[in-house]
């Protein structure tokens, strides 16, 4: 029998049928969140500093991050979460979780497996680079 998708419900009320998981207040309150309640999710390889890519997450995304040892984020198009590399493979196993001195940023140190892009490439910015005017120091 092949498995149905089913949607997620809102990330309010998937939190909130579980009052005994939630996010620990310290940290739900330093969040600065988007007017969507998300808040960006900087993805770094913990050993070679490489970014690897940028997601979203809200408190539920945030708190299975931190507590199952695997990225979870807060799909903005399918309006879901997803555990990466359930479907692809290619996994991030957290290593730590840091908030930026704003509040509005957490960065993500992973060791991820295989591609971190959905288009197949290590990195999300991978053969994407812009031309710039680089400064010097004088």
């Amino acid at each position: 029998m092949s498995e149905q998708s089913t949607p997620s419900p809102t990330p309010a009320a998937e939190a909130a049928s579980d009052p005994a998981a939630t996010l620990p207040q310290e940290i739900s309150s330093a969040l600065k969140r988007d007017p969507a309640g998300l808040v960006a999710a900087i993805v770094q390889q913990h050993d070679t500093n490489e970014v690897l890519m940028l997601g979203w997450m809200d408190d539920e995304a945030l708190r299975r991050t931190m507590t199952t040892g695997r990225v979870t984020f807060y799909s903005r198009s399918r309006q879901e979460y997803w555990r990466k590399g359930d479907t692809s493979g290619h996994v991030q196993f957290v290593k730590s979780v840091a908030l930026d001195c704003d509040g509005d940023a957490l960065l993500v140190r992973v060791d991820q497996v295989g591609a971190a892009c959905h288009t197949g490439t290590r990195t999300c910015f991978d053969g994407r680079e812009l031309t710039v005017v680089a400064g010097n120091r004088d």
